[in-house]
């Protein structure tokens, strides 16, 4: 799952909400989409986390990285 884009991740994990939600699977096939989806959660979670790193930081005029103020306020 982790060598998955975020993009693939985030498609997986809704095809398998939808399945849960249509209640299309057995009990024992439900536990184990949902322990699924939680690891995909995990490792978009993880994704998004680190772009936010990445472009927290900014390049000012004399090429000296800056930290970007991020508004945690949604």
């Amino acid at each position: 799952m982790e060598n998955m884009s975020f993009e693939e991740s985030l498609k997986e994990l809704e095809e398998i909400v939808e399945k849960l939600e249509n209640g299309d699977v057995s009990l024992d096939n439900a536990i184990e989409e949902f322990n699924k989806a939680m690891q995909l959660i995990k490792t978009c979670d993880a994704k998004l986390n680190n772009a936010e790193e990445a472009i927290a930081k900014i390049v000012n005029e004399n090429d000296e990285l800056i930290d970007f103020e991020i508004d945690e306020e949604y």
